[in-house]
């Protein structure tokens, strides 16, 4: 049996975050190629001339070229287990890219050499920093026409108050981009030999004798506590760069880490089991009706055939059939270390936020459900699937794809989200999925807030006196809905008893249980 605390110092579990088209997709392909997990990225089964890429698996993520859901891959490169999250590059699906943040213990930053730092980079950067996660940095699309390195160096530096080290350089640019050279090994990685003579030689060495003075030398422990970012140059496409990228995040990249608990930390090298669901995906294979809950293990050693301890509700989850992913493909995880992503089978009894332990009462925190900036009622096409469709809702719901909303008053249900092309995978995936079609229709509500209260009897008095304008979300907690932002701030003012909040968490509903 191989020794826990080697195998958990083996894992690098990190999330790979863009701003769309900066070329993220592409990037996990190749660095699954890199690995050896897959042999030729981004044609993978293809049929005739199509192109697919083995992370973006959902039809319409073929469709429409885009990533909207995490993916998760698992392989071994350079003696370490990768556990590489593939998150959606597009603000419309935030909520899943910023709940699997808590998963990870490194991120990959991904920017267009030609645009450098843009609005949904420094984002997710902010949600980065905000959770201590160290970041790496990869410049991408250095063989198309770019900004001068230096340049894209000092914006980062300046615009998410980062310190960079380079630990490649660029050989070239544009058409002439011809690989990188290795600062810390001060090694040529060359896509093929050129002469000593070669003007982008001493443009290197030059350049090279400059940000050496100019920047300091990458620090592990200022890395690990998110003060600086190591930076890699390539480009993906064409596979310059990824394998430095990948050597990188063997070498030095983050081992799991210790996880907030509302008790006390976690952390990783403890024996005990301790695991966090993340997410949930629903219909991986249609032909199954299949239900698998992502756990991030936190803690300790899984097992195969092992039973764990639901914190939420005090059940006991079987796991007969723990897996490894790599995107839509898995197979049977026998074990598993801290650090380590496994999906667990169920039918609706885990849930996004769960803990799972051996016995311990202790709950992750900071697993987030975020207000809804678009409410919309489903209007049912077919009448008779109307059972069908409710069950789709609250399972598209659960898996995080929408937030669902019943109104208490009996009225048809409406679904929450953040942009409007959630709306459209929601459409798709009913009808792909379910065989339910189903159309949007305005809704007079602008707003939607969780309300708490240590005061039942306020609680209760609110409820019974705004009727028309609650609803309850897919765990059954109260939500109020309001036409207006006047309406909700006349609301507060009546209800000083209440809390009413946009962000809704494991812990908050703890404290006010």
């Amino acid at each position: 049996m191989p020794d826990a605390t080697t195998e958990i110092a083996r894992r690098r579990t990190f999330a790979i975050i863009s701003h769309p088209d900066a070329g993220k997709t592409t990037l996990t392909e190749h660095l699954l190629r890199a690995g050896g997990a897959i042999q030729l990225a981004g044609n993978v089964r293809a049929k005739g001339d199509r192109r697919r890429t083995q992370s973006d698996w959902l039809k319409i993520e073929r469709d429409r070229g885009i990533s909207v859901v995490t993916s998760v891959m698992t392989f071994e490169y350079a003696g370490c287990v990768f556990n590489l999250l593939d998150t959606p590059g597009h603000e419309d699906f935030s909520e899943d890219t910023y709940r699997t943040l808590t998963a990870v213990d490194s991120a990959v930053m991904v920017i267009d050499a030609a645009k450098g730092i843009e609005a949904r980079t420094r984002k997710l950067f902010e949600i980065c920093r905000l959770r201590d996660i160290p970041i790496i940095t990869f410049i991408n699309k250095m063989d198309r026409e770019s900004r001068d390195p230096i340049e894209l160096l000092d914006e980062i530096a300046s615009t998410l108050a980062l310190d960079t080290t380079p630990v490649t350089w660029p050989v070239g640019r544009a058409a002439e981009f011809a690989g990188t050279y290795d600062l810390r090994k001060r090694a040529m990685h060359l896509t093929s030999e050129l002469p000593q003579s070669d003007p982008r030689l001493q443009a290197v060495a030059d350049e090279v004798d400059l940000v050496r003075s100019a920047l300091p030398e990458f620090d592990l422990e200022s890395f690990n506590a998110g003060h600086l970012t190591p930076v890699y140059f390539g480009s993906a496409i064409k596979d310059i760069g990824v394998s430095d990228l990948l050597d990188g995040l063997a070498e030095y990249g983050p081992v799991p880490r210790a996880q907030p608990g509302d008790k006390r930390t976690v952390e990783a090298t403890e024996a005990g089991l301790t695991a966090l669901v993340f997410k949930i995906q629903a219909n991986m294979d249609p032909n199954h009706r299949d239900r698998i809950a992502f756990a991030r293990v936190c803690s300790g050693r899984l097992t195969r055939g092992m039973r764990l301890k639901q914190v939420r509700t005090g059940k006991q989850i079987p796991l007969h059939a723990p897996q490894f992913f790599f995107a839509r493909e898995r197979e049977i995880a026998d074990e598993a270390f801290a650090g380590d992503v496994v999906g667990i089978p169920n039918h609706g009894t885990l849930r996004i936020g769960d803990t799972l332990t051996e016995g311990e009462d202790i709950q992750f925190t900071g697993v987030p459900y975020f207000a809804p900036e678009i409410l919309r009622r489903v209007r049912l096409d077919d009448a008779m699937k109307a059972k069908k469709l409710r069950q789709a809702l609250v399972e598209l719901a659960e898996e995080g794809v929408v937030q669902l909303f019943r109104p208490q008053d009996g009225s048809a249900p409406l679904v929450g989200v953040v942009g409007t092309l959630q709306l459209d995978v929601l459409q798709a995936r009913l009808g792909a999925e379910y065989g339910v079609a189903i159309g949007f229709e305005a809704s007079p509500f602008a707003l939607a807030r969780w309300i708490f209260s240590v005061d039942k009897a306020a609680l209760a008095k609110f409820i019974s006196e705004n009727r028309s304008g609650m609803a309850d979300d897919v765990d059954g907690d109260p939500v109020f809905l309001a036409t207006s932002n006047f309406m909700m701030r006349r609301a507060e003012e009546l209800a000083p008893a209440l809390t009413f909040r946009d962000i809704k968490d494991i812990r908050i509903d703890k404290l006010a249980a």
